[in-house]
């Protein structure tokens, strides 16, 4: 088997792993009005490449090797997909990018009204800081830990991180004219959120806090290296494979990496980036690096 079928193999077990896992993440005792949970239940299931649990499963694995228990990681992992999930469908909503299909599947306020759309998101947003106790309460990790997790998500996703990046993104579309400014909307509307996965999944295995700080720049690197593949694949990607129109950002007027530095220079960036996530996990001496450096080369040469 080649590195790159290894790394497919490992992501799709780990994206089976945590959908079965958020079939039961939302307590069926709850008494939860059914349409709120079918439209929270209708975005999870969704599909998707579950990158980001794989990323937390894969961060505890390096940090602890054999030591990592699914069952103190898949709670933060699913977490991490429930805070994904709210975020897509927010963004999809008419006040946002006004998109009427996520994944080839009709966005979540297309089938349910924009009303539900938007306190399904509030839910699943709630839903996740739940699911980290859910890490302590029953899969072992200690009180501290889980409350620097805690800590960690609610800054990364909130007004200094991924928020503050989908505003910067939104008021951005007056008129970016500089890298810079392009770069902080991508370092907070995407790489945050990696950052989180990774330092999560580290502080569950065990990592020192230079390690911690090595992942952060791990995740900072590739999630930025994410988001320029996605303006990329945007222009040249295939609409079956990406579940979505192609060329979505130039309808809206979007400024993105290769309309500011072009097209060959984007790759370029994309590359650099990513030697410099593997170079901070190598600097890191995990004891089993492996599999965050091939999720860095499958962002890669992703197609979709």
């Amino acid at each position: 088997m080649s590195q790159r079928d290894g790394i497919k193999a490992y992501l799709a077990q780990c994206a089976s792993e945590t959908e079965a896992a958020l079939t039961h993440s939302l307590p069926a005792q709850w008494d939860v009005p059914q349409k709120l949970r079918d439209a929270m239940q209708y975005s999870l299931e969704a599909g998707g490449k579950r990158l980001r649990p794989a990323l937390v499963l894969a961060a505890a694995e390096a940090a602890g090797g054999d030591g990592a228990k699914r069952e103190q990681t898949m709670p933060v992992a699913s977490a991490i997909e429930f805070i994904h999930t709210y975020s897509l469908i927010h963004d999809d909503l008419p006040a946002m990018d006004n998109d009427d299909f996520r994944r080839g599947k009709p966005t979540n306020h297309k089938v349910f009204g924009e009303a539900m759309a938007i306190l399904a998101g509030d839910a699943l947003l709630t839903h996740a800081f739940y699911l980290v106790t859910q890490a302590a309460n029953e899969g072992g990790v200690s009180a501290d830990i889980a409350l620097a997790i805690v800590g960690d998500l609610a800054r990364l996703a909130g007004a200094p991180g991924m928020v503050g990046g989908q505003v910067a993104d939104m008021l951005g579309e007056q008129g970016i004219t500089s890298i810079s400014e392009l770069e902080y909307i991508h370092l907070h509307k995407t790489s945050d959120l990696i950052v989180f996965c990774v330092t999560a999944g580290g502080r569950i295995g065990g990592a020192t806090p230079k390690q911690l700080e090595l992942l952060s720049v791990y995740g900072r690197n590739i999630g930025l290296a994410f988001q320029i593949q996605d303006d990329i694949l945007d222009l040249i990607g295939d609409e079956k494979k990406l579940g979505k129109k192609t060329n979505s950002d130039v309808a809206q007027n979007k400024v993105t990496y290769p309309f500011l530095i072009g097209m060959e220079e984007s790759k370029a960036q994309v590359e650099r980036l990513t030697q410099a996530a593997k170079s901070a996990i190598l600097e890191a001496e995990f004891a089993s690096p492996d599999r965050l450096l091939e999720i860095a080369d499958y962002l890669v040469q992703r197609d979709h």
